[in-house]
């Protein structure tokens, strides 16, 4: 009775104003009753033990962890350590409320309590008011899931990046409400509802500047990429998006500033609804255009290795040119044949230039171009660097950039290209890191190297004349036959000498099948890049008689076929002129062909016939990579020839005269021409353009052309089998061999071709564990039976699209779709729509 007329005295006084006591701690738990805390005179108690209640998701141990309460430790009470420890709660946003009691005292120990609610959970989101697919889109970009705490941060969150995700497709006027309903089955559990109105999208109807007088406001707008009003343009919504528009404004200064507006700014924009809509707005932008420069007097100050006039003509910009700091820079330090590459090429690693406005009259700008030349820097050390399965020598002779050679940009960049162009480095993550010394002149250089794979599986079916052909090859490009008698090597092939070896194998069964294995040393020798080459292939093809060309049985398959057996042995050296982009490789082959009861495939159909030639190669490659180029071109010129049998005995009347023997050495001189360029328009947007030619002349009228070595044009470049003696040549948009002239026989011959192609390719994917670009392509091409007959503008045109996908272990696989837009031999109406697929080859 005592104790509860003390209590209801001090809570008079509490109320009263008066107060000198506050309850910190809950006064009464069950039955128990504690003392009330005096604020004047605070008392320090040893913890003795701390708990938790109130909560069901979250661990106690973790909060009483967070509170910062341990047992043991002592607490002031009434003091400000409880106060603090409810704000760190607070501050969670987890908790609807929060309370510390002192559940029991006893002499200087005090047992605490914290109790906590826990704020209502999510058990399920329904978003209404928009479609399926945005939905979705909306479910990925808000992230709530179920089981997750509702509370007013997120709530909010949530309804400002569904607002945002509208606002970006031009939904200015989107309005989102969210609802929270008790779930009725499970405790402390809330279904949240969010309405979605998107309302109309908010369209421009007119960009309208103010303050501009240099340029059309047609041509503005056209600068700005993203900002546009409502026209026919399908690819390009009229929507206003904040941060696209900020790109926009900055896209219009920019392109003020290249035509010598350098001081053009914009003052202001702002926009206005047309009147009576809520869906169309005005855009206003309010710009300063400011004086046109030009550039004036260009003075070199410091320059002592080259003249001035040097240094005039490669910075490229005459007095009264429009001022563009753009174009500056790019002459003074960007492009390949700036002015500091000038200096760097010739080893002035500690060159700097500092281009100084030294005078600006009227709308001229004069500037000194203040040169520190330094020193010229040798290279001390080339250090390589994650070159993990290809051997360090490999890299080395690849580079050049050598020990005591003077430091060079340009050779650094070429030795960037070589080092791609082997093959077994990502192109795109090749890094050199000149390291400058100055103290003493000198500079080393890290080349950072990332391997790939390169090694090339092939396990794959083609349909192609009538039947399915399986194909089985392997490609070691990075081969080590120096190795090969290493057990330790074998991991699973010796590897790490830049060899090629590949083997492959094709066949049908009984109908067609194909062998062919081959070699290539890059480095014949070590010390020079003279390349070795070695290759040897066997091939039959039986006559099908119950194919489609035939008709038949599979009874009735007779010993009918035709088959080459051939090999080959070549060498090639790198030129230094007219530059050393330039290569020159010789080869001598032999190829024995064997036709038996064949008719249709040559021009013979029954003979042994022999073919001994000699091919010489002048090529010139300086694109900057295999698999993606953007840069460069790749060019060879080549001549086939055998010697000229019946020049040796000219009294024999090759006219009438058997086919087995007026063809037992085939003679012929076989001439072709490719080029290929690449050209980065923007960024790795890549235009590639390509010609071709081929002719297969004759040495003899009397014998005329040869029946093997000729063209056959048309369709994807594979015919599901690789046939020796006939070189296939690609044109999409036609069936395989479509293009291919016939003879006077019936014989598809084809003796003279050309062909032109254009593609525009973008990367999706430069991954070099899946390089993957989409492409469109015009082409164009034709063959003839004779020379006479060959006009360059007789071309089958087609145009389509398509896509490949360079993967490390299968090499290059494409699909195309083309269009043909004329006819083709036996076929009088257009080509039309044609499907191109093709595995593990190149087109």
């Amino acid at each position: 009775m005592r104790q509860r007329t003390f209590l209801f005295i001090a809570l008079l006084i509490f109320f009263s104003g008066l107060a000198r006591t506050e309850v910190v701690a809950q006064q009464q738990v069950g039955n128990d009753t504690l003392r009330v805390m005096d604020y004047e005179h605070p008392k320090e108690y040893v913890i003795a033990d701390v708990t938790v209640s109130g909560i069901e998701f979250i661990q106690k141990e973790v909060l009483v962890s967070l509170s910062g309460l341990k047992k043991g430790n002592t607490i002031t009470l009434p003091g400000d350590e409880v106060t603090d420890v409810l704000k760190k709660f607070w501050s969670q946003g987890l908790f609807s409320d929060a309370m510390i009691s002192a559940t029991q005292i006893r002499n200087d120990s005090v047992w605490i309590d914290i109790y906590l609610t826990e704020r209502s959970r999510m058990s399920r989101l329904n978003i209404t008011g928009i479609g399926k697919s945005e939905t979705q889109d909306i479910m990925e970009k808000i992230n709530l899931k179920r089981g997750q705490q509702v509370t007013a941060d997120i709530m909010d969150n949530t309804s400002r990046i569904i607002r945002e995700h509208f606002i970006e497709k031009g939904f200015l006027n989107a309005e989102v409400k969210i609802n929270l309903k008790d779930d009725t089955i499970r405790v402390n559990m809330v279904q949240m509802d969010i309405l979605v109105d998107k309302k109309d999208r908010v369209k421009i109807d007119e960009i309208h500047f103010n303050g501009v007088s240099a340029f059309k406001t047609m041509v503005l707008r056209r600068k700005m990429k993203d900002t546009k009003k409502v026209n026919i343009n399908i690819f390009k919504a009229s929507k206003l998006v904040s941060e696209s528009f900020k790109e926009d404004k900055k896209n219009l200064v920019a392109f003020y500033n290249e035509n010598g507006y350098r001081d053009a700014k914009v003052l202001s924009d702002s926009v206005a609804f047309v009147e009576g809509t809520d869906n169309r707005l005005n855009l206003y932008i309010n710009m300063e255009e400011g004086n046109r420069y030009h550039f004036g007097d260009v003075t070199w100050i410091g320059n002592t290795k080259y003249p001035s006039e040097l240094l005039d003509a490669v910075l490229g910009i005459e007095k009264g040119d429009i001022f563009d700091q753009t174009v500056l820079d790019e002459r003074l330090f960007i492009d390949e044949d700036a002015v500091n590459g000038v200096y760097l090429d010739h080893g002035y690693l500690f060159f700097s230039l500092t281009p100084v406005e030294v005078s600006v009259e009227d709308d001229t700008i004069d500037f000194e171009m203040r040169i520190y030349e330094g020193e010229i820097a040798l290279i001390n050390n080339v250090i390589i660097s994650g070159n993990d399965r290809t051997n360090e020598h490999v890299v080395r002779r690849e580079l050049r950039t050598l020990p005591g050679d003077k430091f060079s940009k340009a050779e650094l960049i070429r030795t960037i290209r070589e080092l791609a162009n082997l093959g077994h480095f990502d192109p795109e993550q090749i890094e050199p890191n000149p390291i400058p010394n100055q103290a003493d002149g000198t500079v080393d250089i890290e080349y950072k190297l990332v391997e790939r794979a390169t090694d090339q599986l092939e396990v794959s079916g083609g349909y192609g004349g009538g039947m399915l052909v399986a194909t089985v090859g392997i490609r070691f490009s990075n081969f080590a036959a120096s190795r090969i008698f290493n057990p330790k090597a074998w991991r699973p092939v010796p590897s790490g000498d830049g060899q090629t070896f590949s083997v492959r194998a094709q066949t049908n069964g009984r109908v067609y099948q194909s062998y062919n294995f081959s070699f290539v040393e890059p480095w014949f020798g070590g010390k020079k890049p003279n390349s070795f080459s070695v290759s040897g292939y066997y091939s039959k093809m039986n006559r099908n008689p119950y194919s489609f060309y035939y008709g038949g049985s599979k009874d009735d398959i007779k010993d009918e076929y035709y088959s080459v057996i051939g090999a080959s042995i070549g060498l090639g050296r790198r030129l230094t002129w007219p530059d050393d982009f330039f290569t020159l490789y010789n080869a001598i082959s032999y190829q024995r062909y064997k036709v038996k009861d064949y008719p249709g495939l040559f021009i013979v159909d029954n003979g042994h016939f022999n073919n001994f030639s000699f091919t010489t190669t002048l090529g010139r490659s300086s694109q900057d990579q295999m698999i993606y180029p953007r840069r460069g071109s790749n060019i060879s010129m080549s001549l086939q020839i055998t010697p000229p049998y019946s020049l040796f005995n000219p009294g024999r009347d090759y006219i009438n005269i058997e086919d087995d023997e007026k063809y037992k050495w085939v003679e012929y001189h076989r001439w072709m021409f490719k080029a290929d360029w690449f050209h980065a328009l923007l960024g790795d947007l890549v235009l590639m353009a390509r010609i071709q030619y081929g002719y297969l002349g004759h040495h003899n009228n009397d014998i005329g052309p040869s029946p093997f070595e000729g063209f056959d044009l048309g369709g994807d470049g594979l015919s599901g089998y690789n046939l020796y003696g006939r070189e296939t040549i690609a044109q999409r948009g036609y069936p395989n061999r479509s293009l291919t002239p016939v003879d006077a026989n019936g014989n598809k011959s084809g003796n003279v071709y050309t062909k032109y192609t254009l593609e525009l390719r973008y990367p999706v994917s430069l991954n070099p564990s899946a390089t993957i670009f989409v492409l469109g392509f015009l082409e164009g091409g034709n063959a003839w039976y004779s020379i006479d007959q060959f006009n360059p503008f007789q071309a089958k045109r087609a145009a389509g699209v398509g896509v490949r996908a360079f993967l490390p272990m299968f090499g290059l696989l494409g699909i195309d779709w083309g269009w043909g837009f004329d006819s083709y031999p036996g076929h009088p109406g257009i080509s039309g729509s044609q499907f191109h697929f093709t595995m593990g080859q190149q087109f």
